[in-house]
């Protein structure tokens, strides 16, 4: 039997709120230059830029809660079917001689 001994759990996230908010003005910053050179005046293009920023980090702030509880479901849903594998498991080793 093959056995790890490195824990089984996910590493944490390297990113913070820190890191989403310059991930979001770096992506903002590349909407406003290429909406300013393309198809928008400074103004305009600037309030694009902006609303993408908010939206990036809302959106990612509002999926921390999201992901917390897909994780737990995930867990119990985990436990559930381990259960059931531990069961069959021991009906069939009755069997195996």
């Amino acid at each position: 039997m093959n056995t790890s001994h490195e824990p089984a759990t996910r590493p944490a996230r390297a990113r913070g709120p820190v890191g989403r908010i310059a991930a979001a003005v770096t992506i903002s910053a590349v909407a406003f230059v290429l909406l300013w050179l393309f198809v928008f005046s400074a103004f305009t293009s600037l309030l694009v830029a902006s609303t993408c920023c908010v939206v990036v980090v809302a959106a990612s702030a509002a999926l921390d809660p999201v992901e917390m509880v897909l994780d737990a479901i995930a867990a119990v849903v985990y436990i559930v079917l381990g259960a059931i594998a531990a069961v069959f498991a021991a009906i069939f080793s009755l069997f195996s001689w």
